[in-house]
């Protein structure tokens, strides 16, 4: 076998393994706090100790893992505070994102692009309510999150987006699906298209502080779907990662 094709198969076993182990925690199957060991991981998922040992290491580096003193690794555990700060941390990251976007300039192409992206948001947010395609919102909000980012031509911001987005709760989709529940879906889903309407026309007038603000308060829907959620366990299960956080008794 060739060097090159060596290692493109440790690359595919790489991240396979890792794929396979996020599954695992983001499902609840390793319990927060429960530590993660190689040997386990190996037999569990069939594949060999490097591979095994690179996915651990990355997702310690997307966070849902946690270094342990003794060695090796557990699956973190995070507070509901940790949750809301994360969401936090995420929309002041994209608040950053579109306020360099508009400082620096926004070229043409890349302004229709996201505008083409919205209009399509549009066509599915003037259907029924009962007609809305949820899967389908969600894929074209994750793209337009996407162009805003690319907007900013910083890929070191680039990067802390994608750490703070790699927890599952904390994306810019991942409680959507919360609002799936909510008589007032169709309204969450218009006052958000409002805002992504807003932050690309204050981006385009190249109204920095402007696009950031509305930016950072675009985030504040995921706290208001979250503290739904945390309230009533049906809404809770849709919640990606919600085997990871630790839910305060309520009186």
């Amino acid at each position: 076998m060739s060097m090159d094709k060596a290692s493109d198969r440790s690359l595919s076993q790489t991240v396979k393994a890792q794929l396979a182990l996020r599954e695992l925690v983001l499902r609840g199957a390793l319990n927060p706090g429960e530590r993660v060991s190689e040997l386990q991981m190996v037999e569990r998922l069939g594949v060999s100790r490097t591979p095994v040992r690179m996915a651990l290491v990355r997702l310690e580096e997307e966070g849902l893992l946690e270094a342990i003193p003794s060695g090796g690794f557990s699956v973190k555990a995070f507070s509901e505070k940790e949750v809301f700060v994360s969401i936090e941390i995420r929309g002041t990251l994209e608040g950053l994102a579109v306020r360099l976007a508009a400082e620096h300039g926004a070229s043409r192409s890349a302004l229709l692009h996201a505008a083409e992206c919205l209009d399509e948001i549009d066509d599915v947010i003037r259907r029924e309510m009962l007609e809305i395609d949820l899967s389908q919102y969600v894929e074209l909000n994750a793209r337009f999150h996407r162009i805003l980012i690319d907007m900013a031509d910083s890929p070191p911001l680039a990067r802390q987006l994608e750490r703070a987005s790699a927890l599952p709760f904390a994306s810019a989709s991942a409680l959507v699906p919360v609002q799936s529940r909510s008589p007032e879906l169709h309204h969450i889903l218009t006052v958000a298209q409002d805002q992504h309407r807003c932050v690309l026309s204050a981006i385009e007038r190249r109204e920095g502080s402007r696009a950031e603000a509305i930016m950072r308060e675009h985030a504040r829907i995921a706290h208001r779907n979250l503290e739904r959620a945390l309230t009533n366990q049906r809404d809770m299960d849709l919640v990606p990662g919600s085997a990871l956080i630790k839910r305060r008794i309520r009186a």
